[in-house]
């Protein structure tokens, strides 16, 4: 009759154990513990030793830290009626861990649909020269819809970036081509700039040449001087008759 005696107490004993673990909680910091008592929500408590009541509160646990989620690739017409794949990255994260629990059923797969969707829309009204050329603001403006729609779940979107866009192979030439095109003319214009500023200095240096009687003889002897530089067995030299005329004018006068 002694040994169902010991077994009673340890049975008793074993489930007051079992009753103070099923008690106690452990929260990490970036953790909070949304407490349900008979399915009324009763509070949220923070990171540190955690005691509910056992059978009575429920505890759910809820991370606020940062959530990098992959948005799938959408298949958008844009305005200009151009069919592109576009893929993105939003950051959030839970604020209101209460909110997150009661508001919505499931606030990551909520968050995931509502960015597609957003994606689909905001990136159809847009062109695909605004989409390559303004995706800051573009992100931005996502950023700001998303974050409007998930306020009332305690969510916060932090950042939205459109990580890829893919085009038509047929756009991808024709983007090159227009490329290339810009390349040409851009070359074209410094050219013709070049040239431009080119024949300005030589009409001034024109200019300054013919106002002075000895200017276009010290020119002439100037070049007379680097051609001979050259090595070349025989220089065949035009001599121009301003060089000469004193000498002429004076036999003449003679």
């Amino acid at each position: 009759m002694i040994l169902p005696f010991h077994v009673g107490w340890i049975v008793v004993v074993a489930l007051v154990i079992l009753i103070v673990v099923s008690a106690i909680r452990v929260l990490f910091e970036y953790e909070r513990g949304v407490v349900f008592r008979l399915g009324r929500f009763a509070g949220v408590k923070g990171p540190g030793l955690r005691f509910i009541i056992p059978v009575i509160d429920r505890l759910i646990k809820v991370s606020l830290r940062t959530v990098a989620m992959d948005v799938p690739p959408q298949d958008i017409i844009s305005k200009d009626n151009v069919s592109i794949k576009v893929n993105a990255v939003i950051y959030f994260r839970v604020v209101h861990p209460d909110k997150a629990l009661i508001e919505v059923e499931n606030y990551l797969y909520a968050t995931s649909q509502l960015a597609q969707t957003s994606l689909r829309s905001v990136l159809g009204q847009s062109e695909l020269d605004e989409l390559l050329t303004k995706r800051e603001e573009i992100n931005q403006h996502l950023q700001e819809i998303l974050d409007r729609q998930t306020d009332p779940w305690g969510v916060k979107v932090s950042n939205v970036e459109i990580k890829h866009v893919d085009l038509p192979p047929e756009m991808q030439r024709a983007m090159a081509r227009q490329a290339e095109a810009e390349r040409e003319r851009r070359s074209k214009v410094i050219h013709a700039e070049g040239e431009f500023q080119a024949s300005q200095k030589l009409s001034e240096a024109a200019a300054v040449i013919s106002s002075q009687s000895g200017a276009l003889q010290l020119r002439y002897l100037q070049t007379l001087t680097e051609v001979a530089g050259e090595k070349n067995s025989t220089i065949l030299f035009p001599l121009p008759i301003d060089l000469v005329r004193p000498f002429l004018d004076k036999v003449t006068k003679d």
